[in-house]
């Protein structure tokens, strides 16, 4: 359900920036999400076809970046890619570590008419 929050903060941003810049309709919004972030992509585009009706933002396409989880060994300061549920540095052997990306849910980008 966080989902619909989440849509609609993004929709008030995208409709915010593009009324600053005189835009007529909002064609694009670029999204980038981590991986760590539990966003589902198909419950954004459901909600947001629902809250974007009679916006000028209705109809627009959504574009997902999906980001990788990345962690830093706070053992050796390797970095690697999360592969699944395995925190295991593959460089020493290590548990766990800092993340050092996956986290990531922001608008990058919107294109305008």
């Amino acid at each position: 359900m966080h989902e619909l929050a989440v849509t609609q903060s993004m929709l008030n941003l995208a409709l915010e920036h593009a009324e600053q810049a005189g835009a007529r309709h909002i064609t694009v919004i670029n999204l980038v999400i981590g991986q760590m972030s539990s966003i589902v992509d198909d419950c954004i585009q459901f909600y947001f076809d629902f809250v974007s009706k009679g916006t000028i933002a209705e109809g627009a396409a959504l574009s997902f970046e999906r980001v990788a989880s990345r962690l830093r060994c706070r053992g050796c300061g390797e970095e690697f890619v999360l592969d699944g549920n395995d925190w295991v540095c593959p460089a020493c052997g290590a548990l766990g570590g800092e993340v050092i990306a996956g986290r990531e849910l922001y608008v990058d980008s919107i294109e305008v008419e």
